[in-house]
């Protein structure tokens, strides 16, 4: 069986939108200080990230760190914590100059417009990071009222992201999800009334009882808002979630199959496939600033279930789906002195050989591995050094080209098998043992 044979018998192993996977974070030896962990850092073009783990529903397909209508007291013990965790973090790490800041969760506007203003005014006040540069946010269409996203646009964001998944009332009762379409169409018009640069538009393949019509019937719908992006997510059945408890997927998967249909589709529309989930419509405007790269730039991240990335080290908080595990950790959270929160000690620290391999599983999930910028870096070959980007080729999945290698089309459709294929063995039995709360 070839390489491509035995991806196509299992196209769906796990997404990799960031490496190493947080199921690979463990206690560390020893507390990792923040200022000796950014102190080699760039600081011209950060990227600030800010974690509301809470949300007005806990959706079946959810792994993310997020707790359902948590009660009025957490919410402002959080606010108040991740205050003070910015003080902290700020003195530790230093002046940064931030070229992308975002807010995510979780579902942000599940705060009201004042605490949605808390939080603006720790990113600008006390981190620094400035409104004017592009700023991405998360809703939902039951909390995208006129007033949250009144604060988001007055308060610089540009890019704004709903998880609509279905239009079709029986699709999202499907997925645990009770959303009515109606609701969805109010968001997205008061959405596209304030007048946000960007929208992106969440929708969900393989969905029980999908068909190709449906799944059509869905992309039709979005474009009638005129999204500048659509990101296709396949429907992942995760450990604790709600649609595990109530017994997994239809094994007859067709999502491979509904992919392709909505990529031609999406293609037909004036959609540029960017990378396997994210299309572009061709018409959308470029957002400027400094240019934020994530190979060779930070990230910060603030409040409990955010990570943050410097060059040999990635840490956070620890992770629960559970609804208990993810109270337990909450509850520690808020609970922490001000003086934790100069130290880590929960992450994983990237050796030499771990951080060329997240290079290369970065760069060629996105726009392409570039053989100078690596050989640049780290003073070899980036074949040599993984002869499975020649294994790649050999399987017609990647292409060689003269500044490195690039998925083919039919590569990018089974990015979520490659981007397993290309972890580390570490990394993959740290994940296999890994204890989800």
């Amino acid at each position: 069986m070839t390489l491509a044979e035995r991806f196509l018998r299992n196209p769906y192993q796990s997404y990799v939108y960031a490496y190493p996977h947080k199921t690979a974070y463990r206690i560390l030896p020893e507390p990792i200080a923040l200022d000796a962990a950014w102190a080699s850092e760039p600081r011209d073009a950060g990227f600030l990230y800010v974690h509301i783990p809470f949300c007005e529903m806990r959706c079946g397909f959810c792994n993310l760190f997020t707790r359902a209508r948590p009660q009025a007291e957490l919410i402002t013990a959080y606010l108040s914590t991740l205050e003070r965790q910015a003080v902290r973090v700020r003195e530790a790490i230093g002046p940064m100059h931030y070229a992308r800041r975002a807010i995510g969760g979780g579902t942000p506007t599940y705060l009201d417009p004042p605490a949605l203003h808390r939080i603006f005014d720790v990113m600008e006040h006390t981190m620094g990071a400035r409104a004017g540069i592009p700023t991405s946010a998360e809703t939902s269409p039951e909390t995208a009222t006129r007033e949250r996203l009144g604060v988001l646009r007055e308060r610089g964001v540009d890019r704004i992201s709903i998880g609509v998944q279905s239009f079709l009332d029986t699709e999202a009762k499907d997925l645990l999800r009770p959303q009515r379409a109606t609701i969805v169409r109010g968001a997205l018009e008061r959405i596209r009334a304030a007048q946000f640069p960007i929208l992106n538009i969440d929708l969900m393949y393989g969905i029980p009882g999908q068909t190709h019509v449906s799944f059509e019937a869905n992309l039709r719908a979005a474009l009638e808002y005129h999204p500048e992006e659509i990101y296709l997510y396949p429907l992942y059945v995760r450990a604790r979630t709600g649609l595990d408890r109530r017994g997994g997927m239809d094994p007859d998967d067709t999502r491979l199959s509904l992919y392709r249909h909505g990529c031609a589709f999406l293609a037909s529309a004036g959609y540029e496939r960017i990378s396997m989930r994210m299309f572009r419509a061709r018409r959308a405007p470029s957002l400027g600033g400094p240019v934020y790269c994530c190979q060779t730039d930070g990230m910060v991240g603030l409040g409990c279930g955010a990570r943050s990335y410097t060059t040999r080290l990635h840490y956070s908080d620890e992770y629960a789906v559970g609804a208990r595990g993810v109270q337990e950790i909450l509850e520690a959270y808020v609970a922490r002195s001000d003086a934790s929160f100069s130290s880590t000690d929960y992450g994983f620290v990237l050796n030499d050989r771990e951080q060329r391999r997240r290079f290369v599983i970065l760069s060629l999930l996105a726009d392409g591995l570039d053989a100078r910028a690596y050989t640049a870096r780290f003073g070899s070959d980036a074949e040599q050094d993984f002869p499975e980007l020649a294994e790649l080729v050999a399987n017609a999945l990647a292409e060689r080209l003269m500044a490195g290698h690039r998925l083919t089309r039919a590569g990018i459709d089974l990015s979520d098998a490659i981007g397993p294929w290309l972890a580390s063995a570490e990394v993959r039995s740290r994940m296999a043992l890994y204890v989800l709360r």
